[in-house]
């Protein structure tokens, strides 16, 4: 599992020009699933998107992470995270199949508001063709990525 974390001032997804979920100060995080990703996957991403130190507590940088600032979080599934380039065309064969990337997904916004105020998570439009307008904050963008089970 991939998670591309961006510290955000805004954050905002449309569908077809309807606003889905939008958030003010905090992370935006664009979540990708792999053909081989399991629960354990989704639990070390929820653990580290919830405690990467990204922000500061007015005089150290780094100190501070997303919970104890009380910040907002806007999670979007993401599967072109997985593509490979063939070429010049992506392939997107690492990727899990959409049927059980949704519920993989869902067991991860179940996660990580299960473990933070769940008020303060927001998601897009799963398989939609969204708009995602991303005020990058720094800029501060991580890739985090789980561990390949042995």
């Amino acid at each position: 599992m991939k998670a591309l974390i961006q510290r955000v001032t805004a954050a905002s997804v449309t569908v077809d020009g309807e606003l889905i979920s939008s958030i003010g100060r905090g992370l935006c995080v664009l979540v990708g699933i792999s053909r081989y990703d399991t629960e354990k996957d989704l639990e070390y991403i929820s653990r580290k998107v919830l405690n990467l130190r990204l922000f500061d507590d007015g005089e150290k940088r780094w100190i501070k992470n997303v919970t104890e600032k009380n910040l907002e979080i806007l999670c979007i599934s993401q599967f072109t995270l997985y593509g490979v380039l063939k070429g010049n065309k992506l392939d997107f064969h690492n990727s899990m199949a959409a049927d059980s990337s949704k519920q993989l997904y869902e067991k991860f916004l179940h996660q990580i508001r299960s473990s933070y105020n769940p008020e303060l998570i927001k998601d897009g439009l799963f398989g939609a063709n969204m708009q995602v307008n991303i005020q990058n904050d720094g800029p501060v963008t991580y890739q985090l990525e789980s561990p390949q089970a042995k």
